[in-house]
Parts: structure tokens; sequence; C-alpha cells
């Protein structure tokens, strides 16, 4: 695996253009400039489809701390990237930079809500591209809601305890038919559960590792369909922020301290 190494860690806002490179479109019109890391994996190839996963509060510290509950991602991925979230570090701030590539102040969601954005995001740059794109999801989670109206397919399910199983399986589905060329699946329990106990828990452990696991799943299946259509593809596992144990013991995120802006997302090209 390379990792990367800067004296500077490289800002979220640089992700979205780095995708773009790799796919060989314009990024979106506010998109920060491309830190170019994703384009070195690619190499003189362009990523015909691409594949994020989305897993909720995939913290660095968790990654270093039990790197064994990760080697299900880290063992299949060539590329980990180390990331500087942006802040306030909660969940539509995040993914509206990751998937824009704007600084908050810039995309407009600047705390907890969840409205429709209104500037150009990937998906927009995308579907220009005439690009098929689709959002895999869970109802009232912020990438079902903030990045609606466009000309695409989603894929939401009602949210339930089995809500992240129904989208990686859909996920895995969608791969196998090779139906889309830019493809997002969320999933959000390992966030829910730690804000309920706290991140280290017992039941917040099994679901990171359920989190890696789909990730394992959705990387062969990627894999696969990749080996049928001869189709280039990047696959990411893409978090949005870390977290943190608060003071009354429960986990939580939104402060500007290591725990919660330091991530590390892993990609490989297939």
């Amino acid at each position: 695996m390379v990792i990367i190494m800067e004296q500077t860690r490289t800002s979220l806002s640089a992700l979205c253009a780095d995708i773009c490179d790799c796919m060989g479109i314009k990024p979106p019109e506010s998109a920060e400039k491309s830190a170019g890391h994703l384009k070195k994996l690619c190499g003189e190839e362009t990523a015909e489809r691409v594949i994020m996963y989305n897993p909720d509060a995939m913290a660095e510290w968790l990654y270093k701390k039990y790197p064994e509950y990760f080697e299900d991602v880290s063992e299949r991925c060539a590329l980990e990237y180390p990331l500087a979230t942006v802040m306030p570090s909660v969940t539509p701030v995040c993914f509206a930079t990751m998937y824009t590539g704007a600084a908050p102040e810039r995309h407009g969601i600047q705390k907890y809500e969840k409205p429709v954005l209104k500037i150009d995001t990937i998906f927009d740059a995308l579907i220009r591209q005439g690009k098929r794109v689709a959002i895999v999801a869970t109802e009232g989670c912020s990438i079902s809601k903030i990045f609606l109206e466009r000309d695409m397919d989603y894929y939401i399910f009602p949210a339930s305890a089995n809500a992240d199983e129904q989208a990686v399986r859909k996920g895995l589905e969608l791969i196998a038919e090779d139906k889309y060329d830019f493809l997002v699946i969320y999933n959000g329990m390992y966030d829910s559960v730690m804000h309920a106990t706290y991140p280290e828990s017992e039941e917040a452990m099994e679901w990171l590792r359920h989190h890696t696991k789909a990730f394992a799943r959705i990387h062969s299946a990627a894999k696969a369909a990749a080996a049928t259509s001869g189709r280039t593809t990047l696959v990411g596992f893409a978090t949005d922020h870390g977290v943190h144990t608060a003071e009354n013991g429960r986990g939580s995120h939104g402060k500007d301290i290591p725990e919660d802006i330091e991530i590390t997302h892993f990609y490989d090209f297939i």
C-alpha cells in the first residue's frame, strides 16, 4: 500500500477535483484544486467507473488504534489517503464539501442541517458529461437529502437497524448490473450507535466491523464486475469526519480537534 506522507494534511475539499481528474471530467464550478493523489493511483488510465462507499464517522484514530478492524479495507486498497475534514465536523457539512469540493462558507451548509445544495456538485458535473449516477442511502440521512433534485437515481431505504445492510445489498446488485458510472453507497449505523453509547463500545465496534466487511464485499463485487465489463474502476472507503468521547461519556463530533478532524480514506484502482 502507498501511504501519502505530507507535512500538511490534504483538505477534504481537494478530493472532489481529485476524483474528477481520475474520471477525465471537469470538476464542479466551486471545487478547490485537486491534490493529484488519486490521479497518481490511476496513472495514465481513466476511471470509467467510481464506487464510493461512505461509512459515517470512521475516525483515523480508530484505524490507528484498531488496525485489525480495518484489515478488510487496508489489505484490499493500494492507497491510504490521510485527510483533514472541515469545520464544523458534522455529517452534512463534511459530505457537502466532499462532493462539491467547496468550503462550507461557499456551499452554504455551515451547521447540522440538511437543505438541498444549490451549488454545483460532482453529481451535476457527471450528469453534464452524460454519466449515469446514483446514490444508495438511508431515509433522513444527510446524503439522502442534500443532493436531491438532480437528474440521477436515488435508492433510499426506510431508517431501521437493517437499512445499512439493505443499502449494501442494493449497491452490490447495481455493481453487478454495471448500471452506473458513479455510485455512492452510504452506511451510518456506527455513527448512530456510538452517539447512543461511546466510540469504543462493544455495540459501536460491532458496527464498525460491519462497515469494513461491507467494503470488502463491495470491493469484491467491483473487481468481478470490472473483470466482466473491462471497465476500469476506482473504489473508495471514504468517511466524512472523526469522533470523540464527550464529557457526558457519549460519542460526539463537531469540534476542531484531531479526533474529529483527522480521517483516512482508502482507494483501489481495478
